[in-house]
């Protein structure tokens, strides 16, 4: 969720002193870039799930307190949500067996914590939109959870916009309304893939995984509902985009930039996408720290940097820079690390496990290549490809240099998959592993079966025997749920009995 905040309420003065705060980290960080040693010699990746909870009735449970209560592990947090929680799962290396032993430790604690959710009565769903969830859950009573900084977060953003927020979403079935707050957000529950890179190496990786978004959409859509509309494969894109937005009408029509934001040019170092963060948003939590960087720097310790982070974390880029420090005191140290936050959660552990290993192995490759791929295309080439399978999904068409225009299996199965295989082969994973995980892609590029196209298909299958869209919704969320839990891989799941 982010450090919880002092105060909802901040002063001119202080907004112009966070002002000068962010600029001075800013002018740190670009110093530390140049002259101090990070963390990378034994890169780590980190995974974050954010998900559901739901009632014997498969209706959102606003239980989040309670459930967390029960659970009593710090791995777990809140979410924006009263039905949210997050997971995280503790860093560690790619190299060896190292994937089977993540995915065993966290269905582990999903299965103990689901045991501990339902003795409150309620369940843990992954998936990146909860399909049950209608507008009465959020536009009425207690939706948010309860913090300082959701509430601060709230505020701001409709402070800037100055009006109510407009969501109207296209595709089979159009959706259209306007909200009072920001709780629409609050729906989009994702997995967050975190890598630790070296100042040298974090532009090209940065870049591939720009490159990657829209491969990657397409193979994980799992949000193709929300309030009982089917919408986009992945619909988790643009609600989060438009329920975050704060810009009125003549702010878009001026081009300023949104808060969720692909990005708009490759880079050549991580430096370029914090200096874009402040120079293109205004703080939306300007909160303060008492720290000196420039003094902590002079005085050989590492800055936190707190209010530039804190900035950061306000400007919801689907690929993200992140600056962070290991260790304490004289022992700390920095670290750089690129945050993918395309993918939504879900459907199984080995599923996103899959999506893990696609991920890191395809940006392994990418960013070694001679001629990386992102000289061959152009930035809105990438950012293209990601709307496209968001819309889209497995029915996408997707540019790739040297094909053309193709559709996603055909991407991954001629050209990706063996590009994954190396990648993951450099990093040391062993062969077993790379063919779990890799085999789970090649088999959902094949069948051309998601989390999307499974819910869909459900849905229409439940409907043709006679259930009104929310009973359907409802019965689509229980086998979900079912085949969630056996974690056989979405692809061959099959449909209701």
């Amino acid at each position: 969720m982010g450090e919880e905040l002092k105060r909802t309420e901040f002063s001119r003065e202080h907004r112009r002193e966070y002002r000068r705060k962010v600029q001075l980290c800013l002018d740190v960080f670009e110093t530390m870039l140049s002259q101090s040693s990070f963390e990378f010699e034994r890169p780590l990746t980190g995974m974050e799930i954010e998900c559901n909870l739901v009632d014997g009735d498969y209706q959102p449970a606003m239980s989040n307190t309670e459930v967390l209560a029960s659970i009593a592990d710090p791995a777990y947090q809140t979410e924006l949500g009263a039905y949210n929680i997050e997971f995280n799962v503790p860093p560690r290396p790619l190299p060896g067996r190292a994937g089977l032993d993540l995915e065993a430790d966290v269905r582990a604690s999903l299965n103990a914590a689901e045991g501990k959710a339902a003795s409150s009565g309620s369940h843990i769903v992954m998936i990146g939109i909860l399909p049950t969830l209608m507008p009465e859950h959020l536009f009425s009573g207690d939706w948010m959870s309860e913090s300082t900084r959701y509430q601060a977060l709230n505020d701001s953003i409709f402070t800037a916009r100055g009006e109510d927020i407009s969501i109207d979403i296209t595709g089979p079935e159009r959706l259209s309304l306007q909200t009072p707050n920001i709780a629409p957000e609050s729906a989009c529950t994702s997995m967050q893939l975190h890598l630790q890179v070296s100042p040298a190496d974090f532009a090209d990786n940065w870049n591939a995984a720009q490159v990657l978004a829209g491969p990657q959409l397409a193979l994980g859509a799992n949000s193709p509902y929300f309030f009982g509309h089917e919408l986009w494969a992945e619909t988790r894109i643009e609600l989060f985009t438009q329920a975050t937005d704060t810009r009125p009408d003549e702010l878009k029509a001026q081009g300023v930039r949104p808060r969720v934001w692909f990005g708009e040019r490759w880079i050549t170092s991580i430096f370029d996408l914090f200096e874009e963060n402040v120079r293109y948003f205004p703080s939306l939590l300007p909160d303060l720290s008492d720290e000196d960087p420039v003094a902590e720097l002079a005085a050989g310790r590492t800055p936190k940097l707190s209010e530039l982070r804190l900035h950061n974390g306000t400007v919801y880029r689907w690929n993200r820079p992140v600056y962070d420090i290991v260790g304490s005191g004289a022992d700390a140290k920095p670290h750089l690390r690129v945050e993918n936050r395309v993918l939504p959660a879900g459907p199984t552990v080995l599923d996103m496990m899959a999506n893990s290993a696609f991920y890191y192995g395809m940006l392994r490759t990418l960013s070694e290549e001679d001629r990386p791929v992102w000289t061959k295309m152009s930035f809105a080439a990438a950012h293209h490809n990601f709307s496209e399978a968001a819309q889209h999904g497995m029915d996408a068409r997707l540019y790739w240099p040297g094909l053309g225009e193709v559709t996603p299996d055909e991407l991954v199965l001629r050209q990706l998959l063996p590009m994954a295989e190396e990648g993951l082969r450099r990093w040391g994973v062993a062969a077993e592993v790379r063919d779990r995980y890799l085999g789970v892609v090649e088999g959902r590029a094949k069948t051309g079966r998601n989390g999307a196209v499974w819910q869909t298909e459900t849905v229409r299958a439940l409907q043709e025997r006679g259930l009104a869209r929310p009973a359907a919704l409802a019965e689509m969320l229980r086998l979900y749920c079912q085949r969630m839990h056996s974690n056989e891989p979405v692809h061959t799941w099959d449909g209701p009995d």
